[in-house]
């Protein structure tokens, strides 16, 4: 009998622990030919969820947990922390508040007996979103896709099952700044995408907020994408073709029309002008000297405080 790796990452998901546990359980029931683990990677939680877990953990030795020695910021160390303990034939990733169902899990599991090496999941619909949150998540993935240097499929998240080797494969990787569906990706393989409506959170709060969402808009661009780099370069090259113009335009004002007033207002725009453009520009290329910056210090991605099962 197969093993699947499910793992969840959890902060403050007090509510939805046994919810995830009961309802991943009644799937691998109907799955006779597989078994499952359920990984919980607790993101440091500040509410009870430590005392849920362990008493699950007695419950059932199939519920592992890692706790991390403090909170490492994305669900994304928490990943890849769950991806290193997985000994499953192939490993499921799921958000611990639940808006990813678990009951697609039998139709990845289809796919991947079929040969497809990865299976995620495309979210056809958030539920619990407004109007303008969908907008913009629509957008950002668009945008992402047309200036991305690799294929990154439209609205799919981090929800997918993966095979072995592919997990293996993403384990080699040893950057810092780590993002899963953009590296999913990025290492091939058959993959297919399935449609789904993900759901609103049942309990808790949400840590999503417009700021931090437009922080994770930038460091994917940055990490995916050079076209910032080249667009700064057509930036540059406007500002020349532009100088060159109204110089060739000041020296026939001064030959053709001395009595044409001073060009004050003209200087001070252009100062503010340049000034802008020389600052939009070191702040791009901060933003990638920055990685470069994380990436050599080589500190690692999670520390572990303690496992159960």
């Amino acid at each position: 009998m197969k093993t699947i790796s499910v793992i969840a990452t959890c902060y403050n998901e007090q509510g939805n622990i046994l919810e995830l546990y009961d309802r991943v359980k009644k799937v691998f029931v109907k799955l006779s030919k597989y078994d499952f683990e359920l990984i919980y990677v607790d993101n440091d939680s500040t509410d009870d969820s430590s005392t849920i877990f362990h008493t699950l953990a007695k419950k059932d030795k199939r519920a592992k947990v890692l706790f991390m020695s403090r909170n490492f910021g994305s669900p994304q160390p928490s990943f890849l922390a769950g991806m290193e303990a997985a000994t499953g034939a192939a490993s499921v990733l799921v958000h611990g508040d639940i808006q990813d169902p678990p009951e697609l899990i039998p139709e990845f599991i289809r796919h991947w007996e079929k040969g497809t090496m990865v299976v995620y999941g495309v979210r056809s619909r958030r539920e619990g979103y407004g109007h303008m949150w969908n907008a913009l998540y629509k957008g950002f993935y668009y945008l992402l896709n047309k200036i991305a240097y690799i294929n990154i499929p439209l609205d799919a998240g981090e929800f997918s099952l993966m095979d072995r080797r592919v997990v293996s494969e993403l384990l080699k990787i040893e950057e810092y700044d780590y993002y899963l569906r953009c590296l999913r990706a990025f290492v091939g393989f058959s993959q297919e995408g399935v449609p789904y409506i993900r759901e609103a959170r049942h309990h808790g709060k949400s840590t999503e907020s417009l700021m931090t969402g437009l922080y994770w808009a930038k460091t994917i661009i940055v990490n995916f994408s050079f076209k910032p780099l080249e667009w700064i370069a057509r930036l540059a090259f406007l500002v020349v073709v532009l100088t060159a113009g109204i110089f060739f335009y000041d020296i026939y004002m001064f030959l053709f029309q001395r009595n044409s007033p001073s060009g004050v207002p003209t200087i001070v725009l252009l100062m503010l002008f340049l000034g802008g453009v020389q600052l939009l520009s070191l702040s791009v290329i901060a933003e990638y000297l920055s990685k470069i910056f994380l990436e050599v210090k080589r500190r690692p991605k999670y520390i572990v405080r303690e496992r159960l099962n």
